[in-house]
């Protein structure tokens, strides 16, 4: 990214801009036909909804957690880490609140529009590798107990999460990309997607990158860890057990079908939208369902 001239650097968009263009940059000459009203109406109600509960709920459950750190348990570690990427993401959003309020218009300088673009994949792919993490150290926990006990700590869980955030945080750099720049009309904009050819390609490339180290990778060492743990708890055959070994099979399909849901509609789309974004001739009324369908999984 860093060798595009300065003629290519004001194309620089985000990834997170996919999802707020108009129906006319997509194909200019096709049709006039818009959805901002649409999208900056959902982004602003729903995004002003989860900056309110998003921040007492994190603040809420960090204050718990933090209450009873002395547990020392590992997991505390872990969701009190969660909490804190939440919180600060949280915070980057009411700046995203008025962008959409007033039309997409940027007020706030180049500098806080590359950290809210920065802030939320900081978040995204903190979230997920912390959720690895747990899963991995809760299947060492259980199928391992005894081989591997002193893996499972709160020391060893502190050096994974501060080795987290310096990776997450360095490869997230290229985020910091996405500068704010003056439309045709003059008016600032920021969370805008890549226009030009060269610039698409590069986005593509970095979202592959992405989907396969912060998305398929981390999907599969879950999905391998829960089903060791499923195995391990059915292998047990005791009878006093068996209620608890059900909960505990419930649990793993309810944290696993989170993690889908919380992601993988998002990865997806974002895929099939960059790929969208390279196609020349687009019909009306396939542009308006693309632009639709990436509001709603943002």
């Amino acid at each position: 990214l860093k060798l595009f001239s300065k003629k290519q650097t004001h194309l620089k968009r985000n990834m997170d801009g996919v999802g707020n263009l108009t129906v006319s940059s997509f194909s200019s000459n096709a049709c006039n036909d818009t959805i901002d009203d649409f999208r900056n109406q959902v982004y602003s109600t729903l995004y002003s909804m989860i900056s309110v509960v998003g921040f007492f709920g994190n603040g809420f459950v960090l204050y718990i957690l933090i209450k009873t750190y002395h547990e020392k348990s590992a997991y505390q570690v872990y969701m009190i880490n969660l909490a804190v990427a939440d919180l600060l993401c949280v915070c980057t959003l009411p700046l995203r609140v008025v962008y959409y309020v007033h039309k997409g218009i940027w007020h706030f300088g180049d500098f806080l529009c590359r950290l809210s673009t920065y802030a939320l994949y900081v978040n995204l792919y903190c979230s997920i590798f912390f959720m690895t993490a747990m899963s991995f150290f809760r299947c060492i926990a259980i199928v391992f107990p005894v081989q591997n006990i002193n893996l499972v700590t709160q020391k060893k869980a502190r050096f994974v999460c501060v080795g987290i955030w310096i990776f997450v945080i360095l490869a997230s750099s290229p985020f910091l990309m996405s500068k704010s720049y003056k439309d045709e009309k003059n008016n600032t904009k920021c969370f805008e997607p890549p226009q030009d050819n060269q610039a698409k390609y590069y986005v593509l490339v970095l979202h592959y990158v992405s989907l396969f180290f912060g998305f398929i990778i981390p999907f599969i060492i879950i999905i391998v860890c829960y089903t060791m743990i499923i195995l391990t708890l059915l292998k047990n055959s005791m009878k006093k057990n068996l209620s608890s070994r059900k909960k505990a099979i419930g649990m793993i399909i309810v944290v696993t079908a989170a993690f889908l849901i919380s992601f993988m509609p998002y990865h997806i789309q974002r895929t099939i939208h960059l790929h969208f974004l390279h196609n020349e001739t687009k019909p009306c009324d396939s542009v308006l369902r693309m632009q639709k369908s990436v509001v709603i999984t943002l």
